[in-house]
């Protein structure tokens, strides 16, 4: 988006008060996110009102693309609407909203919005959209277009800003859009795919993003050669769902081979040059230079034989693997839709250590999910103490209107939901202490971050809020000494914000791989020294 902005000339200032332009991401996933997202617009339209009545406001993300028809009519004060398929617009939609916001300021000014009544009418239009089947998007595949969907989505001037946003993203990431990264120089995110197949009862991502649409392999290629050129020392392929990647490019495809078995089958049944994430990793890891592959948002469902292959012969792919499984008990894998049994579950884990040696697992699940009894919850906290994942978070059930689960009878308490958080929290934690004391004495290759400042230090008590990892008390992080200076770092079993980190007692280039010792450890994080 930013690097749009650049290409159109668009000016870029850091103090919202001095732009002329406000662009206002949303989220619309949550209440509590979806009530901050409006308390924002409402926020930046007033102050453009009284303090800069020249300014401009755009509104991007989630919401736009939820409620593409009401939400103009809801925030008139707002100029400019813009969903995925506009990204690449960016800079001419930010033109666009000026010259609107010129024109408009001869117009007397209208009341403001009231949040009561925004908020009102979107949790009505959410409950609304939980009983409609969703509009079936526009499919570019088999047409010179694939791959260049900014051909479908540029906005004539006739159109009003609702209609700018589609009603199905189509849009595809690819090389040609220019990028303004905001990750450290040493690492970067890769998107290989866009949207979701898959038909989880508690997501709305599916009907807000769209179907899944893969990258061209040699668009994805031809982006990590360009990273690893500029200095990258770690590539995180994402997605919605990375296993499914190259499966939505194959002749005739269909979206309905999200089980299991329809996946495998249709994984066999592809040509020997086709493009699927084994061949995206293998392609990736030929490529010069000393680098990491970190794989992120696998789907249990979607792993084959092939991949645990891959993964165990190509050296430049971290060994660690995210797959969020998000129960284990049969009865709430088929509420949740998973697609998965328990005991499918307990044989891929199983596959997965044996052929990949030294793998970290990283996994999240879901407590408080709508008919969860004791006795289910019960069997998670089993299955967390028995398989010992690496690395683990847990969420709390958040009751989304508009999915199918938001509807469910047997709703539990906010309370309870988070008390049984708390439990599966501590649970884990048992397990990540033994994890880290286990790497006392071992030699590792790490990623060096910068240096370690005090407020930093103060937060190794503090986790990432995505994956809702407890760092425990004083006793474990008085380990790491308030008045030593350190390094962060972080190893192969550690994805950037979510997980551990390596804390290092010396100097080492910054942004660069180094081997340190291992001496101690807190809760979840290593203290190390170079080796």
């Amino acid at each position: 988006m930013l690097g749009s902005l650049l290409q159109s000339g668009v000016e870029i200032v850091n103090d919202p008060a001095e732009a002329d332009a406000v662009i206002v991401n949303t989220c619309s996933f949550i209440d509590a996110a979806q009530e901050e997202s409006v308390d924002t617009i409402l926020e930046s339209t007033e102050f453009r009102t009284q303090s800069r009545p020249g300014q401009a406001v755009i509104v991007s993300g989630c919401m736009p693309q939820r409620f593409r028809d009401e939400l103009p009519k809801l925030l008139p004060e707002v100029d400019v609407f813009m969903g995925i398929d506009q990204v690449e617009q960016v800079g001419a939609l930010v033109e666009q909203a000026i010259a609107s916001r010129t024109q408009k300021q001869a117009q007397p000014v209208r009341p403001a919005s009231s949040k009561k009544a925004v908020q009102a009418r979107l949790t009505e239009l959410e409950q609304k959209q939980g009983t409609e089947t969703p509009d079936h998007e526009e499919s570019l595949r088999g047409t010179e277009s694939f791959g260049r969907t900014k051909r479908t989505v540029v906005p004539t001037p006739s159109e009003a800003p609702a209609t700018q946003v589609t009603v199905r993203p189509n849009y595809i990431p690819h090389f040609d859009t220019p990028r303004f990264r905001l990750t450290p120089r040493h690492f970067a995110y890769v998107k290989i795919a866009e949207g979701c197949n898959h038909p989880c009862s508690f997501c709305i991502i599916p009907r807000m993003r769209g179907s899944h649409r893969s990258r061209t392999q040699a668009d994805v290629v031809a982006e990590a050669r360009q990273l690893i050129a500029d200095g990258v020392k770690e590539l995180n392929l994402i997605s919605q769902d990375s296993t499914y990647y190259g499966l939505d490019l194959r002749a005739n495809h269909s979206r309905a081979i999200s089980s299991p078995e329809k996946f495998t089958a249709a994984t066999k049944a592809l040509a020997a040059d086709a493009t699927t994430l084994s061949s995206l990793l293998r392609e990736l890891n030929g490529l010069k230079g000393d680098f990491w592959i970190r794989l992120l948002y696998t789907h249990p469902a979607h792993w084959t034989d092939e991949l645990i292959q891959t993964l165990a012969e190509c050296r430049k792919v971290a060994r660690y693997v995210d797959m969020p499984l998000q129960h284990i008990h049969d009865e709430m894998l088929l509420r949740m839709r998973r697609e998965t049994s328990g005991q499918y579950i307990r044989d891929l884990i199983a596959r997965i250590r044996a052929g990949i040696p030294g793998i970290a697992l990283r996994t999240t699940f879901i407590v408080g999910f709508p008919g969860e009894t004791e006795a289910h919850f019960r069997t998670l906290l089993e299955f967390i103490r028995e398989t010992r994942f690496e690395r683990l978070g847990v969420f709390a059930y958040s009751q989304e209107e508009g999915t199918v689960a938001g509807k469910m009878a047997g709703q539990l308490t906010p309370a309870k939901r988070q008390k049984r958080r708390e439990q599966a929290m501590a649970a884990q934690h048992e397990v990540s202490v033994a994890v880290a004391e286990s790497f006392v004495g071992r030699t590792l290759k790490v990623l060096v971050e910068g240096e370690a400042s005090g407020q930093a230090l103060a937060k190794a008590n503090v986790s990432s809020w995505e994956h809702g990892l407890i760092r425990q008390g004083e006793s474990q992080s008085a380990k790491l000494k308030a008045r030593t200076r350190y390094l962060v770092a972080r190893g192969e079993a550690d994805a950037p914000d979510i997980d551990g980190r390596v804390y290092i007692r010396g100097q080492l280039p910054v942004g660069r791989f180094a081997k340190v010792k291992i001496i101690g450890h807190t809760d979840y994080d290593l203290i190390a020294e170079p080796a």
